[in-house]
């Protein structure tokens, strides 16, 4: 027998010392059985294995997935106990934030700026041309007197006269490309003076705008008299409201210094070589009352006018008129919350009526809606805007 090995024992032998001892024992006293019996190389190799990891090997026929490993200590870990987790978080804060929403609606849309990302502020670009159909929808929440044009599709129109498209100008009967652009500009001014000008607004006499007029032009002169005297009662031929914009002041104020616009200006060659312009404009007026002077949670209203103006620059050999003066060949007006019935003179903003429930089968309009015409109404009907 070799001694190489032969007497492992601790050191990876499967003969322990106790047997070896009682072989030599039996061999002295004759009874010895057979020599213990060195195992194998490959017999040594397993023992050794099975001392190093005692846990059982897998089955050649079982799965496991790969990177997954056991269960221990009644937990699961591995990439699938992940996922639940994940899933698990997932579905906590859907919950929270639907509760959210349930209890506290306004707050949240607030916070996200109202309506999903439909509340957008990015600036349009200039109108150039009819518009095919009405803008997206906003929000829809009221404005404040911190953010007047909250949920509106005005929040995204220019302010004032910079959101009045001018065109470039070009020969057009009898004038050139210079005096075109002179008359295109005269006409927006008179936009600007009837529409924007904060004394006008206020009530007082709109002088700028009366000074672009032709002064020759008799049935204009006398819609002017009538129109703007103190003691005539305005009818649905003279309101002043057919040219100019105004509040009450003891009734309403504007919200602020701005007022949103859009429109544009068109220019052909009219009767007699004229060069007729015309204009088609929105303008957004954000008012509240003004006995609520001072109260930060006074209610804000818009008020929504759309003008279209047609306007004639004439030839002075042909049509008696006066140098910078235009005379005026038709005007149309349709407004949304300045009031219905019988007119006064003032836009009347109809506060404290916001909850109010439309009636049942009246019209309904959407006064951001620049691709439909004006309607040609008797004063007296009141459509129901579907927002403002």
């Amino acid at each position: 027998m070799s001694g190489a090995g032969g007497r492992e024992g601790h050191d990876g032998s499967s003969v322990s010392d106790d047997e070896w001892d009682r072989f030599l024992r039996e061999s002295v006293e004759g009874t010895a059985a057979d020599a213990p019996v060195e195992p194998s190389a490959r017999a040594r190799e397993v023992t050794r294995r099975l001392r190093e990891n005692p846990e059982p090997p897998p089955g050649w026929r079982t799965y496991s997935p790969a990177g997954s490993s056991a269960f221990r200590d009644g937990s699961r870990t591995g990439p699938r106990a992940g996922k639940r987790t994940v899933w698990y978080v997932i579905g906590v804060v859907v919950t929270l934030a639907l509760l959210a929403v349930a209890i506290f609606p306004q707050q949240v849309t607030d916070l996200f700026g109202g309506g999903g990302g439909q509340d957008d502020r990015t600036p349009l670009a200039a109108e150039s041309g009819a518009p095919t159909g009405a803008p997206g929808a906003a929000s829809g929440l009221r404005g404040t007197l911190d953010d007047p044009f909250r949920g509106s599709p005005a929040a995204r129109w220019a302010d004032g006269a910079a959101g009045i498209t001018v065109p470039a100008a070009r020969a057009t009967g009898w004038m050139d490309a210079a005096r075109v652009d002179r008359a295109l500009r005269q006409s927006r001014d008179f936009l600007v003076a009837s529409g924007l000008d904060s004394r006008v607004l206020r009530g007082e006499r709109p002088a700028g705008a009366i000074a672009l007029l032709n002064p020759h032009q008799k049935d204009v002169q006398q819609y002017l008299r009538t129109a703007l005297s103190p003691a005539a009662k305005p009818t649905a031929e003279t309101d002043p409201l057919l040219l100019f914009s105004r509040f009450r002041p003891g009734q309403a104020q504007l919200v602020g210094d701005a007022v949103k616009t859009r429109g544009r200006l068109d220019f052909r060659e009219g009767k007699r070589g004229a060069v007729e312009v015309t204009a088609d404009v929105t303008f957004v007026y954000p008012v509240t009352p003004a006995a609520a002077e001072g109260d930060p949670d006074a209610e804000v209203i818009r008020t929504i006018v759309r003008r279209v103006l047609v306007m004639s620059w004439d030839d002075p050999s042909r049509v008696t008129t006066e140098p910078g003066t235009m005379s005026l060949v038709s005007y149309a007006l349709d407004m949304t919350n300045g009031g219905c019935g019988e007119p006064t003179g003032y836009f009347t903003p109809p506060f404290g009526t916001a909850d109010a429930r439309p009636a049942d089968g009246g019209q309904r309009i959407d006064p951001y809606d620049r691709s439909r015409p004006i309607a040609n109404g008797d004063g007296d009907d009141c459509a129901t805007a579907t927002r403002s």
